[in-house]
């Protein structure tokens, strides 16, 4: 007797070749490992043991050996040691993209639309009666030429103004973006770790600003005691400090990258987890991690104001949900007039990606 074997299907693993199915976990171990090869490879052998992840006809060795050939990792031929190469690190970029893409399909958070006049660079299906100042080119002679026979029949053909209809266009602007992380030690602190989506976050906009908005910018700021910049392609191996949370530093130099880029859309993007402990006085170092601190919210909330002047807006997210952050969140926000979310760890990359999103699309008139 004939019959039929049904099991549940997994779209992520059909078709896919054991190399594939392990470098997925792979990519992944390296996010967590800060790009160390040898610690990943450890993962990835305990989990074997545990799990069955290959079998006799294709082993953990012959993985090795395809992430070599294919040119995913490279020996150093002095020492023997082995790294990761650039391919295998915007491979990370592109898997945290198609990650954070996922979730972003199922919420409806940060949509946040706007409306500017000017000429569009896309056509969308929508139409609207014509008006003084529309050009040419916006004109819809089809839909036109349908009101025209509706209005005055067919027999003497005739088109007035009042036939004339516009199609709508979207305008996509450019815009220069500043990511500040926050690495103080609190971001890996109460066995939570913090880290890690935001490295995924910054992975996932970067790639997408490379890839879909190549004339846009991203500067990625990190800060703890001081304030730094790092290369996109220094993400994976991103690491939490000793440090406290010297936001006064990070907002001081994103304003400053902000200043040498000629495009007049510009917004920082924050990911902190708690409140500025510490400011820089000269050449030393002014700490309080008990409670907010005036001396150092003050310079907070004057900076978020010369932002507000320069028409920087900052967006915070604060992926902790202690209730007294909340009140400092709220000040600062009003101050620049921005915008401010408490996300959670796995609706971090929804609320980044929307509302970096809809500020790109804009319905022109």
């Amino acid at each position: 007797m004939l019959g039929f074997h049904f099991s549940k299907y997994d779209p992520n693993e059909q078709g896919k070749s054991p190399f594939e199915k392990l470098l997925d976990l792979f990519l992944q171990l390296l996010t967590y490992t800060n790009g160390d090869f040898n610690e990943a490879m450890q993962w990835m052998n305990e989990l074997d043991k545990e799990y069955k992840l290959t079998n006799n006809d294709y082993g953990i060795g012959d993985f090795l050996e395809d992430l070599k050939d294919k040119g995913y990792i490279d020996e150093k031929k002095e020492n023997g040691e082995i790294h990761i190469t650039p391919k295998t690190e915007q491979s990370i970029r592109k898997k945290s993209l198609e990650e954070i893409f996922g979730k972003l399909k199922k919420t409806k958070q940060g949509n946040h639309n706007t409306f500017k006049p000017g000429g569009g660079d896309e056509i969308n299906p929508e139409t609207r009666p014509f008006q003084f100042g529309d050009t040419m080119e916006q004109i819809d002679f089809t839909s036109s030429i349908r009101n025209a026979q509706i209005n005055h029949g067919v027999d003497s053909f005739k088109m007035h103004e009042d036939d004339l209809e516009i199609r709508e266009t979207d305008f996509k602007s450019q815009t220069s973006t500043v990511l500040m992380i926050d690495i103080s030690h609190s971001m890996i602190l109460y066995g939570e770790d913090r880290i890690t989506p935001a490295k995924k976050v910054a992975m996932a906009l970067s790639e997408l600003i490379k890839t879909k908005y190549p004339k846009d910018t991203l500067d990625i700021v990190v800060f703890g005691n001081d304030a730094w910049t790092i290369e996109i392609k220094d993400l994976p191996y991103l690491q939490v400090g000793p440090y406290h949370t010297n936001t006064v530093a990070g907002l001081e130099l994103a304003m400053d990258l902000l200043r040498r880029r000629r495009n007049p859309n510009k917004q920082i993007f924050m990911i902190t987890d708690g409140k500025p402990t510490c400011l820089k006085v000269g050449a030393r170092y002014y700490k309080n991690s008990f409670g907010v601190d005036r001396k150092i919210l003050n310079r907070c909330m004057s900076l978020a104001t010369q932002c507000k002047k320069l028409k920087i807006p900052i967006t915070t997210f604060m992926i902790a949900t202690d209730p007294y952050l909340q009140k400092f969140v709220q000040e600062f926000t009003e101050c620049n007039n921005g915008k401010a979310f408490f996300a959670g760890l796995d609706k971090l990359g929804s609320f980044i990606f929307k509302d970096f999103e809809s500020g790109k699309r804009k319905t022109v008139y």
